[in-house]
């Protein structure tokens, strides 16, 4: 056991050092090919836009720096041992934990790669990239292929709720797990839009769930969060204000579709609304503010999500992420004492 906290702990760290030593390489060539990002100026979001108008140009899909690291160290790992026996302790591809997570994390992060792409070369809804519908759709089709995998090849059903136990649900388990992907994955994509935002509070919820998973002797799945935690430290390295280059669609896309993954895999998708309460508020006032302006006619907040409203209202963009961050830590602290207490019990 203890080596397997050596393991995790040591990928992790691997992980930032690799995602670090080629951070200037993939800089360079996000700035040789010109994949600046476009901000949105139609007249329908003016605050957003006056207050983003500075940040045009920046180099965007920065997310491929988390993903094709964790992709690269799962890959070498696994196929290291034929060169070197000693590499197989060092592997946390396995088909019954991690391979899913991994899959998932690269396929989604090629379809967000394209919304990006969209963007930078200024196609698709109004210039902007795919369309808010477009992209639900793209979530929707990858949830169905995980609860199909969970489902029909893991034979998996099975909910946990905390102090109550595991309860078989049925064919319920497939629009369950579809709705949490696709929440997750818009919730993820509406909190990557101040610098370091999205990278600190995705980083906080993968280490949780890479606790939780520790927890539930799933080693291997532990270590694959340990290493995107670690890529993402790398990436707030160079994206804290003012940020080299943003996350963009291939990297809050693939990373929230994965954390869905990762909490149905560890069966504690109930705690993700916990560990993730950052991006629960951020949706949710997403879906209040169209709500209010369908109903009501007026808006409840000069802007959304609700980190563009405390620009509008003056706070430095630092301390709004700073703030964010402690709120992400605090509710991961919350998501494991329940999780801690539930076990016990």
């Amino acid at each position: 056991m203890l080596f397997e906290v050596i393991k995790i702990l040591t990928l992790t760290a691997v992980s930032f050092v690799v995602a670090i030593i080629w951070m200037p390489i993939l800089l360079r060539l996000l700035i040789k090919y010109k994949m600046g990002k476009s901000i949105r100026d139609d007249g329908t979001t003016p605050i957003f836009s006056k207050l983003h108008a500075g940040k045009a140009g920046t180099p965007t899909m920065g997310g491929i720096l988390v993903w094709a690291t964790t992709a690269f160290l799962a890959l070498f790992f696994y196929y290291a041992p034929l060169l070197l026996d000693w590499f197989g302790n060092w592997n946390f591809l396995t088909r019954s934990q991690t391979l899913l997570p991994l899959g998932t994390l690269v396929f989604s992060a090629i379809v967000g790669f394209i919304d990006d792409l969209f963007n930078v070369k200024r196609m698709g809804a109004k210039s902007g990239g795919l369309k808010m519908y477009d992209r639900l759709v793209l979530y929707t089709v990858i949830a169905i292929v995980g609860a199909w995998w969970f489902f029909y090849k893991l034979d998996w059903d099975l909910i946990h709720v905390p102090f109550f136990g595991d309860f078989n649900i049925g064919y319920w388990y497939i629009p369950l797990f579809i709705f949490i992907i696709v929440a997750t994955a818009f919730s993820v994509n509406e909190t990557d839009g101040l610098d370091g935002l999205a990278g600190g509070t995705l980083m906080t919820s993968f280490v949780a769930y890479g606790v939780i998973a520790y927890t539930q002797g799933k080693y291997d799945l532990a270590a694959f969060c340990g290493v995107i935690a670690g890529a993402l430290l790398a990436f707030l390295w160079f994206n804290i204000f003012p940020a080299k280059f943003f996350m963009g669609d291939t990297g809050a896309m693939s990373l929230g579709v994965t954390l869905g993954v990762v909490a149905m895999l560890t069966n504690s998708v109930l705690l993700l609304p916990i560990i993730g309460i950052v991006f629960v508020i951020e949706s949710a006032t997403v879906l209040v503010q169209m709500l209010s302006k369908k109903i009501r006619g007026k808006k409840i907040f000069l802007s959304t999500p609700i980190h563009h409203h405390f620009e509008a209202k003056g706070w430095a963009e630092a301390t709004i992420v700073m703030r964010f961050w402690v709120i992400s830590a605090l509710g991961a602290t919350i998501g494991l004492i329940v999780s801690f207490i539930d076990k016990a019990f």
